[in-house]
């Protein structure tokens, strides 16, 4: 090709829109839509969940933990949607406000459970500087998320965790890593590839991902 030819090419291809971490209305809409949608998922799993959670308890006490990680979904999928500092939290304190007012057994916990969550997701993605995004960066925010759990009900509350045996803070512990990490983490990354794969991200860069993928 010449250099005139190369020349040509290169004035007329556009150039790839700079990446900014400013939040655009777009994304402030989308993480409304997101809570919400998410709190009405922890309030469905307030029944599911709950039981899950009592039967794993009652087998093992601490194994509970292994049915947490759905609430602790709305933090990873917020971040890996729309990718910006703040993200994970806003939509996992959204989700919590929803499922709070909706109503269940928790209330104004769950609204302080949701920031120290969503805290703890949006970690994970501040570490990588909102640059990576993938299943192992999901999973990994699940688990923040879960650490974060962890640590809240070990001090929160008229019976904290500091006043349970190490076994059983061990036992949580181990369950919540694992349920943060599949549950959230690997559930809410194929979640956002399936609802990227719609087209219903295409203001996203998880929807043009999905595109140059198909």
């Amino acid at each position: 090709m010449s250099t005139s030819m190369s020349a040509s090419v290169a004035e007329t291809t556009p150039a790839p829109a700079p990446r900014t971490l400013r939040w655009r209305v777009v994304d402030i809409v989308v993480a409304a839509v997101l809570g919400v949608a998410i709190g009405l998922v922890f309030w469905g799993w307030n029944i599911i969940g709950g039981a899950w959670f009592g039967a794993a308890d009652a087998l093992t006490p601490g194994f509970g933990g292994i049915a947490v990680g759905i609430w602790l979904i709305g933090g990873v999928i917020g971040g890996l949607v729309i990718r910006k500092p703040g993200a994970a939290l806003v939509v996992e304190v959204i989700a919590a406000i929803i499922s709070m007012l909706i109503g269940n057994v928790w209330g104004v916990s769950t609204v302080l459970s949701g920031l120290v969550q969503g805290l703890g997701a949006e970690l994970i993605f501040a570490l990588f500087l909102y640059r990576r995004f993938g299943v192992v960066v999901a999973a990994l925010s699940g688990i923040g998320a879960a650490v974060a759990a962890w640590i809240f009900e070990m001090f929160y509350g008229s019976s904290p965790n500091i006043l349970k045996s190490i076994e059983f803070n061990a036992i949580y512990l181990g369950a919540l890593v694992i349920s943060g990490a599949l549950l959230a983490g690997v559930v809410g990354w194929l979640l956002v590839r399936a609802l990227a794969s719609t087209g219903a991200l295409s203001r996203f860069a998880a929807g043009r991902e999905a595109r140059q993928e198909v």
